[in-house]
């Protein structure tokens, strides 16, 4: 894999300071009170700039970094790996890297997206759009069409079990999120026992 180069790494710092900005203000004043206009000069760029990178305020919050991280992680494990040991593997990779004070705030994403309605409804749109990528990855895996209805179940399989651990990890102020991740994929890959 190439290093980004200086363009698409001062994009992502900017991308990165407007959510950061975005997500800071929000837990200070509430998702309602905080406006584009804020983020944008909180993260010292212009209100078009901030709509150059992000659609919306929701936009903003719901962004998730680590999908491109899992994809890399994925595409990286050894081929003689299933599908859920690859996935798992990758899980592990890829956070390993993500710094302590990013997984910490995790959590209180996880709260903020289960406590405002305008959120919750996006997050929807957002594991779906999660649900086609894991399915067009191991469709990429398994030389599957990524319309296949066991292609499309695994993913869903997939992103319920990350449900699972969001819903768990907002209710439980000291669970540990990555480990919560490792347990539900454990689950799947032993196949979902009860």
């Amino acid at each position: 894999m190439t290093s980004p180069g200086l363009r698409e790494r001062k994009k992502a710092r900017t991308r990165a300071a407007i959510r950061e900005h975005a997500l800071r203000l929000i837990r200070e004043q509430g998702y309602a009170a905080t406006t584009v206009e804020q983020i944008a000069a909180a993260a010292d760029v212009s209100p078009s700039t901030f709509f150059r990178y992000f659609p919306t305020k929701e936009d903003a919050v719901l962004y998730d970094p680590y999908d491109p991280l899992m994809a890399e992680a994925f595409r990286a494990q050894p081929p003689d790996l299933s599908p859920i040991q690859a996935v798992r593997r990758a899980a592990r990779a890829a956070f390993a890297a993500v710094p302590a004070d990013e997984i910490a705030g995790m959590r209180d994403l996880l709260a903020l997206l289960n406590g405002v309605p305008e959120l919750r409804v996006r997050v929807l749109d957002e594991l779906a759009r999660s649900a086609q990528l894991a399915a067009e990855l191991v469709a990429e895996r398994t030389g599957r069409r990524t319309d296949e209805l066991a292609v499309q179940t695994f993913a869903g399989a997939l992103v319920g079990a990350m449900m699972a651990v969001m819903t768990t990890a907002a209710a439980d102020p000291a669970a540990d999120v990555l480990e919560l991740m490792d347990c539900a994929l454990e689950l799947l890959e032993r196949g979902l026992p009860l």
